[in-house]
């Protein structure tokens, strides 16, 4: 079997999917980020500018772990597929930053800054990945993607501005579709898997989606 090819596929199918998600989204922002949201309550502005920092705080750490887990990565064959990924779903998480982070200053706020590195200690503890080879950091991306899924489905429903609400719900769908091609990946390298295991993603089925070390 052409794993290569098969990832390839996948890949250029998501692609479409993902990329349609994140122009949406933006493109919500646009009336706010024109008009300076003059139009929206005080109270509402801060209520949405600290749920955005709290999701760009996130998109910040799925910057840097992608960044961190790269140069652990080996050169072997499944070295370079998880690179691959995890430069794709990088490039993602980079988007939403840039947007949100206009969507904060657009409401009137100061986005939160990234720092120079994030705690992932927790999920290597519960042994939802780790960073000690190539499977285990793919395990640990896919925890990250499906808990950054299910955040922003809380997240999104606190909002308060209904442009908001609907940009937050197509980043949580990408970040699903990450999660998804984490565990897509793992399928083409030939681990036997459900590439989506449930019908939701959510606190309830979370373990489900998480894959242990």
């Amino acid at each position: 079997m052409n794993h290569s090819n098969n990832l390839n596929q996948k890949f250029s199918r998501r692609k479409v999917v993902v990329s349609g998600a994140i122009a949406g989204f933006a493109s919500a922002f646009v009336p706010l980020i024109g008009e300076k949201a003059e139009a929206q309550s005080k109270s509402v502005k801060r209520n949405d500018v600290k749920i955005l920092n709290n999701a760009l705080y996130y998109e910040h750490q799925a910057v840097w772990a992608y960044s961190f887990a790269a140069g652990k990565l080996t050169n072997t064959n499944v070295g370079k597929a998880v690179l691959a990924l995890a430069l794709r779903n990088q490039a993602d998480h980079k988007k939403h930053r840039d947007v949100l982070a206009a969507a904060v200053r657009s409401l009137g706020g100061t986005p939160v800054q990234a720092e120079s590195s994030y705690d992932v200690s927790s999920y290597i503890k519960k042994g939802e990945g780790n960073i000690d080879n190539d499977v285990n950091i793919a395990k640990l991306a896919l925890a990250l993607e499906v808990d950054a899924a299910i955040a922003y489905t809380l997240e999104a429903a606190q909002l308060k501005t209904p442009k908001l609400i609907t940009a937050g719900a197509s980043i949580g769908t990408n970040e699903s579709a990450h999660a998804a091609a984490i565990r897509a990946t793992f399928r083409a390298l030939g681990v036997n898997i459900e590439i989506v295991p449930a019908a939701f993603v959510s606190m309830e089925n979370r373990n489900a989606w998480i894959l242990k070390v």
